[in-house]
C-alpha cells in the first residue's frame, strides 16, 4: 500500500503541473512549496521548534489559540507553521505568533525527510483533517499531536482498504478529538491514547468576542430602527436567496461574501442595486444606506457584534462557514441546506440557535418568525452564546496534558 500511495502522490504532483498552466491559484502554491525549503534553511540548528500544519484558513482559526497558547507558555521555543492551500498561506503568511509561515511540500518520501531534517520539530500538531503519511513516518520518534480531530464511520480509515492508514496513526503520541464518536472509533481500532477535548475554536471565537474591535463605518451604517442582517462568507446562490427576501421585508442588510474579486463585488452590487462598497464609505449620509458590502478580508468575525441576526453562506454549495463566529456574539443564525458535516451547526439546531433554510420561503419566514416575536428572539439569542460558552476549554485542556507529560517524563 505504501507503494500505491507513493504512487498516486507522484500522479497528484504532476496533475498539479498540468492544472497551473491555466489556474493561477495552483501556480502560486507551487511556487511557494519551491521557497519553503530556503525559509526552513534560516531555521538555526540550535533552536527548538514546534511545527504546526494548518490545510487552510479553517484549519488555522482551529489551531490558532493552541499556537498563541504555546507561544506563551514556551516562549524558548520558535514556532513554525505550515500550510497547504494559498486560502490559508496568503492571508496568513505574516501571522505574528509565528517564526516562519511556509507552504508545505507534496507528500513525498524526499520532501517529507528534508522537511524533518531541516525544521528538527521537537513537537509537532496536526490540526483537524491533516494525515500525510510520508511526513507521518519521517516524524516517528517525535513528539507528534493531531488536534480538534474529528472522524466519521464512513471515512476511509474504516473501510476494508483502510487499514494500512489505520496503521500509520500509530506514529501519534496523542489524539485530541472534539466527540464522544471519534474517541470510540479510534477505540475500536486498538487507540487508547485519547481524549475527547472539544473544539479550540471556541476558544478563538471566545477570545475574538472579548477583545472585539470597533469599526466606527458600521456604527454609522447601523445607526437606524431597522433590524441589522449580516450575511457572512456568502456565495451567488445565498446572495440570490438573500436579494430576493430583502425585496420583500424592511431591514438592513451587510454583506461580506467569501470571494471579494471584482466580478463578484460586481455580480452582488447588480443584485442590490443601492448598495455601497465598505472601502468606498466614508460617515457621510451611511446611515441612510441600506446595503453595505465589505470588500475587505480579516474583519468579519468582529462585525457579527453589530447584528441582531446571521446568515452563514456556503450551505447551497460543499458547505457552510463558520457559525461559531456569529454565536459568540449571541446571534441566532440561518445557514443553506448543507450544513449536515459540521457538528456544531447541528448542536445549534437542536438548541434553537439556528435555522437551516432550503429556498426563499424558509428564509423570509425564518426572519419574520424571530424579527417579530421578542421571546423567541431572546431565547435563540442566549441559547447561541450559552452554546459557545458550554465548549470552552479544549486549548487549556491541550497544554494541561502537554504540560504534565513534560513534567513526569521530561519530553518537551
Amino acid at each position: 500500500m505504501h507503494i500505491l500511495y507513493n504512487l498516486f502522490i507522484h500522479l497528484y504532483i504532476f496533475l498539479l503541473h498540468c492544472l497551473a498552466l491555466f489556474n493561477d491559484k495552483v501556480k502560486t502554491m507551487l511556487k511557494g512549496e519551491k521557497q519553503c525549503f530556503g525559509v526552513l534553511r534560516t531555521i538555526p540548528r540550535n533552536k527548538k521548534v514546534i511545527w504546526f500544519h494548518c490545510a487552510s484558513l479553517g484549519e488555522f482559526e482551529q489551531g490558532r489559540p493552541l499556537i498563541e497558547k504555546m507561544k506563551e507558555t514556551h516562549p524558548q521555543y520558535g514556532i513554525l507553521l505550515s500550510f497547504y492551500s494559498p486560502s490559508g498561506y496568503e492571508i496568513r503568511k505574516n501571522y505574528s505568533f509565528a517564526d516562519w509561515v511556509v507552504y508545505l511540500p507534496n507528500d513525498t518520501k524526499r520532501n517529507a525527510k528534508k522537511f524533518v531534517s531541516l525544521s528538527n520539530p521537537s513537537i509537532v500538531f496536526f490540526i483537524k483533517y491533516e494525515f500525510w503519511y510520508n511526513y507521518i513516518r519521517a516524524l516517528k520518534g517525535r513528539r507528534l499531536f493531531q488536534v480538534s480531530l474529528i472522524l466519521r464511520p464512513g471515512q476511509y480509515f474504516f473501510r476494508p482498504y483502510g487499514k494500512w492508514f489505520v496503521r500509520q496513526l500509530s506514529h501519534f503520541e496523542y489524539f485530541f478529538v472534539q466527540n464522544e464518536q471519534t474517541m470510540k472509533l479510534l477505540n475500536s481500532k486498538g487507540f487508547e491514547n485519547v481524549c475527547v477535548t472539544g473544539d479550540t475554536r471556541f476558544d478563538r471565537v471566545a477570545g475574538i468576542a472579548k477583545q472585539a474591535k470597533r469599526f466606527p463605518l458600521i456604527e454609522t451604517f447601523c445607526q437606524s430602527d431597522k433590524k441589522i442582517i449580516l450575511a457572512g462568507s456568502t456565495w451567488e446562490p445565498d446572495e440570490k436567496i438573500l436579494a430576493k427576501v430583502f425585496d420583500k421585508m424592511d431591514f438592513k442588510l451587510i454583506i461580506a461574501p467569501h470571494l471579494i474579486n471584482n466580478s463578484h463585488i460586481s455580480f452582488i452590487k447588480s443584485l442590490f442595486e443601492d448598495s455601497v462598497l465598505y472601502s468606498e464609505q466614508d460617515e457621510r449620509n451611511l446611515a441612510d444606506k441600506k446595503v453595505l458590502v465589505i470588500d475587505c478580508i480579516g474583519i468579519l468575525s468582529s462585525l457579527y457584534q453589530y447584528c441582531d441576526i446571521a446568515y452563514i453562506g456556503g450551505g447551497f454549495g460543499d458547505g457552510i462557514h463558520n457559525t461559531l463566529e456569529a454565536a459568540t456574539f449571541g446571534k441566532p443564525v440561518f445557514f443553506g441546506p448543507n450544513y449536515h458535516k459540521f457538528k456544531e451547526a447541528i448542536e445549534l439546531i437542536e438548541r434553537g440557535a439556528a435555522f437551516p433554510i432550503k429556498n426563499v420561503e424558509d428564509l423570509q419566514d425564518g426572519l419574520k418568525r424571530l424579527l417579530n416575536d421578542a421571546d423567541l428572539y431572546r431565547d435563540s439569542a442566549e441559547s447561541s452564546k450559552q452554546y459557545v460558552e458550554e465548549n470552552l476549554g479544549a486549548c487549556e485542556r491541550i497544554t494541561s496534558y502537554i504540560d504534565t507529560y513534560q513534567c513526569h517524563e521530561n519530553k518537551l
